[in-house]
């Protein structure tokens, strides 16, 4: 069967199309993501006292009232918010066109941001929305504040020239940058109102270049938490101790040794890794060959100038694309994410510290098992510490990855004809670093469901760190691919 021979028939105006959608990025989705911008909606990991503040639930009311204006036929709307947990949104919208109500599809998106970070430019911050350059700069605005928005407005621009499309409905949820610890109790929850879900579409992912659409073919899992390295109850004159008290930042050094290489950043333990199938490394060679050089200088190397006035730039780990492909997507990778126990540098004085406390954060490949990595991690790290030093590794979350089923061919065509119309370019497909937590739940949940994980996080766009932006206009035209995909499913 041919691509062509594969793909649905769309009945489609396809410049009406877009014309909507812009019109209604323009008029009503830019700004609402300039006020989602300045609600500092952090993830529970990162704001204990959620509950009090209420800027999640703020974050998600906003969007309910949002969805509801809309006028979307037949549309059900809730917000559901089980004790003690993190609250998510919910829509259901019937099929149209005389089409039966299954199958379904399932967007799903979140609402919860990333901590603040430091580094942004002046003018610019996490909570400070700025437009410029057809890029809306903020916390949250591509990761994914603006999923939701984009769904209803696929859905919205179908219906506007009474297209058939199918049954759809949107989990939307406010945990994700913790690990999506309370989603699993939702999906239990609505399963009974879930349907025969055929395709999910997760607008929460990344995009190689602004050129085309990119579809995620996996996702590494997680594990994080923090270690704990204590040697005294005191700090000590370092003039005393030094060379009898062994430096609690050593002792973390020497345990951190025991994950990865300091030379190459290589993690060791055979538990934290994989074999990579063949179909991702081809597909690894493939997105090589677009993207070339710009997989490591499209990030923001720091530099220095020697005396005669050369620039000497921060070098990456390699400069082959498809290694560093498969180093982001399908190896495990370990950060230090934060510190305690280490005073400002102008308040330090000569003194052994007492202790040394480490965030770890700790990427794995896809099929590895997050919790068994959690339970290996903390054993291996407090296992016979150096010089008998009290070490606690604080468990924090541990994620599973996900690894795309196989494409059918009904799919494949789709994404490649509407990244064709609204691109020029075909679809191209590359694991992604980071988590999804939702995607191995819904994978388990929906065994035969094809998944869509698709976004907006291109070269520069940054999530997590500072400078954070959305691509309005790339936006746009995924919204409008995303519409022309819904419209294919039968």
């Amino acid at each position: 069967m041919t691509a062509r021979d594969a793909l649905p028939a769309l009945d489609l105006d396809l410049a009406q199309l877009n014309a909507t959608i812009d019109r209604h990025w323009d008029d009503q989705i830019v700004p609402q993501l300039v006020e989602y911008v300045k609600i500092p909606a952090k993830s529970p990991g990162f704001d204990h006292d959620w509950a009090r503040h209420g800027y999640l639930k703020q974050v998600v009311e906003n969007a309910k009232r949002w969805v509801a204006a809309q006028g979307v036929k037949g549309l059900t709307l809730e917000v559901i918010e089980l004790e003690g947990r993190t609250p998510v949104l919910f829509f259901d919208v019937p099929a149209t066109g005389g089409l039966p109500a299954n199958p379904t599809v399932l967007f799903y998106g979140h609402l919860d941001k990333q901590p603040e970070m430091t580094g942004w430019r002046d003018g610019f911050g996490p909570w400070i929305p700025v437009i410029e350059d057809g890029k809306l700069y903020g916390r949250g605005s591509a990761d994914d504040g603006y999923a939701v928005y984009a769904a209803l407005s696929s859905i919205l621009a179908l219906d506007t020239q009474g297209a058939a499309r199918p049954h759809c409905i949107g989990l939307i949820e406010t945990c994700e940058e913790s690990g999506s610890y309370d989603l699993p109790a939702y999906l239990d929850l609505l399963h009974p109102r879930l349907g025969d879900v055929k395709l999910v579409i997760a607008l929460d992912s990344g995009a190689g270049n602004y050129d085309q659409m990119w579809v995620t073919t996996s996702l590494r899992g997680l594990v994080d938490g923090t270690l704990n390295v204590t040697v005294l109850t005191e700090g000590v004159h370092s003039g005393d101790a030094g060379g009898v008290v062994p430096s609690s930042f050593r002792v973390a050094r020497q345990l951190l040794d025991r994950l990865d290489d300091s030379r190459t950043g290589v993690v060791k333990p055979a538990a934290f890794n994989c074999d990579i199938p063949a179909e991702r490394i081809e597909q690894a060679s493939a997105a090589a060959a677009i993207l070339g050089e710009a997989m490591w200088k499209r990030f923001p190397w720091d530099s220095c100038c020697d005396d005669g006035g050369k620039f000497t730039f921060v070098q990456p780990v390699t400069k082959d694309p498809v290694e560093l492909i498969l180093n982001r997507t399908w190896r495990a990778a370990l950060a230090v994410t934060g510190a305690d126990g280490l005073p400002p540098i102008e308040s330090a004085g000569n003194v052994l510290r007492p202790f040394t406390s480490l965030k770890l954060s700790l990427r794995l490949p896809p099929p590895v098992d997050g919790e068994g990595a959690l339970r290996e991690l903390k054993r291996v790290l407090e296992t016979d510490p150096p010089h008998n030093a009290h070490v606690v590794f604080e468990e924090g979350h541990g994620a599973t990855g996900w690894n795309a089923p196989a494409g059918e061919p009904w799919l494949t065509a789709l994404l490649d004809h509407a990244s064709t119309t609204q691109y020029g370019k075909g679809a191209a497909y590359m694991g992604e670093g980071g988590t999804i937590p939702f995607m191995g739940m819904l994978g388990a949940q929906f065994p035969k469901a094809q998944m869509l994980v698709t976004g907006v996080l291109g070269p520069k766009s940054n999530a997590h760190g500072p400078n954070e932006f959305l691509h309005i206009g790339y936006a746009k035209k995924l919204t409008a691919a995303v519409a022309m995909i819904v419209a294919g499913v039968r």
